[in-house]
């Protein structure tokens, strides 16, 4: 069983603290899959992964694009890629994607992960970005098991977040 938590971010602000939030309570060797059309907050809710994970506010963090794969220091070091411009999973494996997943002192973030589902044969922590209107987008966190979806969810509502009655199971 998958937990979900669903939400609505109203600004780009919100979107990379909800990314902040779950960078937190990252201990390394988690990916993290950023799914959703352009302009829906991939990027900068990666920010806030970054953030979270230690990596210093004075360092930009960027969209992946065209590099691919860029590598940030913090409390645990921080890959962010980017498979937009990938046309195959084997692509997206030369990337050294699978070196990066053993590591235990690493999260992988990977944008347009949806692109090649289930090409690196992990369980991760999937978010959906969605447009709503304006700056708004839903966001939906799906999580590999109850406790982390627990705490995440304790997270975001003691920070405000509305994910009061959105809070759902699916298998």
């Amino acid at each position: 069983m998958r937990n979900v938590i669903e939400m609505h971010s109203h600004s780009e602000q919100q979107t990379r603290e909800v990314g902040r939030m779950l960078g937190t309570m990252l201990h390394g060797g988690e990916v993290v899959e950023l799914c959703g059309p352009l302009g829906a907050g991939k990027t900068q809710l990666a920010k806030g992964l970054a953030l979270g994970l230690g990596v210093p506010k004075d360092v930009p963090v960027v969209s992946p694009t065209f590099v691919l794969v860029r590598e940030y220091a913090g409390r645990l070091t921080f890959y962010h890629c980017d498979a937009y411009r990938l046309q195959s999973a084997d692509e997206l494996l030369a990337l050294g994607l699978e070196e990066l997943l053993e590591r235990q002192d690493a999260v992988v973030a990977i944008e347009w992960a949806d692109r090649f589902p289930n090409a690196l044969g992990i369980v991760a922590i999937r978010v959906d970005l969605e447009h709503e209107d304006g700056s708004s987008r839903r966001v939906r966190i799906t999580c590999p098991d109850a406790s982390r979806s627990a705490e995440l969810d304790r997270l975001l509502s003691d920070s405000g977040f509305d994910v009061g009655g959105k809070r759902k199971c699916r298998k």
